[in-house]
């Protein structure tokens, strides 16, 4: 998949997957300008962790019930799925991670998703909340199918719900409706 295309199917709310110095070198050289390459780097990966601090403020979007992190798992003896709760219900607390290095973003289905790289190889993670309503029962069973690997998108569906719509509007883009996303797909 061509770069571009990529982007248009994400919108991108932190990364630090890909940093360039490059994309860096002139705003840096504008404000430090004799700063060595070494402490370019530097700054550019510490403001870099600044924004994340920002998003994380500007995603603090309290829900009204817990969200689910549902993960692929790249570990060194394979893919494995599993699940996290995030029993605060907050989407800013979806913006943690313990890898080397993580892309947040909103896919054209408005789903909340990452991919977190780290020495073992890139866990995928989908974020979505409980829906109001759902029994204690309902969520067991859907956590008890994620354990075992067996989970389908139906029945994440049916228990639980996106966030892109809550995110598109802090940043003020649009995602489409699934039935939209159907019919524009069909057109």
């Amino acid at each position: 998949m061509n770069p571009q295309a990529r982007t248009n199917e994400r919108h991108i709310l932190w990364s630090n997957l890909s940093l360039d110095l490059d994309d860096w070198r002139e705003d840096l050289l504008e404000q430090y300008p004799d700063m060595s390459e070494a402490e370019m780097y530097d700054e550019m990966i510490e403001t870099n962790a600044e924004y994340l601090k920002d998003e994380r403020m500007n995603l603090n979007i309290p829900l009204s019930q817990p969200i689910i992190v549902i993960a692929d798992l790249g570990l060194w003896y394979g893919r494995r799925m599993g699940y996290k709760m995030i029993e605060s219900g907050n989407i800013r607390d979806c913006l943690y991670s313990d890898t080397d290095y993580s892309e947040w973003y909103v896919d054209r289905y408005g789903d909340l998703r990452c991919d977190a790289v780290h020495h073992d190889g890139t866990n995928h993670y989908l974020y979505r909340v409980i829906k109001d309503g759902v029994s204690e029962t309902q969520v067991a069973n859907l956590q008890e199918k994620l354990y075992r690997g067996i989970a389908t998108r139906a029945d994440i569906v049916r228990v639980t719900k996106r966030l892109g719509d809550e995110i598109a509007k802090v940043y003020g883009f649009d995602i489409p409706k699934p039935r939209q996303k159907m019919q524009m797909e069909r057109s």
